[in-house]
């Protein structure tokens, strides 16, 4: 795999839980999300920077875990925080049903 960005060596988890109920944040505040996302360090699920909460990417910033991956359905990409760089791990290809 070409380096996409400088932080792929912090990529811990690649695949998706096989049950994911929601963003954990919103879930625990009553708030609603439009995308979801796994940090790939941690394996946290939350939200997208199109959600009111913007849960992911203030997961990135407070815990310095710089990439997350699209845990919706069909996607494979992957985005780092601090590059600003999408692209596909080639691992992290299998999908939850």
């Amino acid at each position: 795999m070409t380096q996409p960005c400088s932080h792929t060596g912090s990529i811990a988890l690649t695949e998706l839980p096989s049950s994911i109920p929601g963003c954990e944040d919103c879930l625990a505040i009553g708030g609603t999300w439009v995308h979801l996302r796994m940090c790939q360090t941690c394996g946290q699920i939350d939200c997208c920077d199109s959600s009111p909460h913007r849960h992911a990417s203030a997961h990135a910033r407070s815990t310095g875990h710089p990439i997350a991956r699209s845990a919706e359905p069909g996607e494979d990409w992957s985005w780092c925080y601090i590059d600003e760089v999408g692209f596909v791990v080639a691992t992290n290809r299998r999908e939850r049903s």
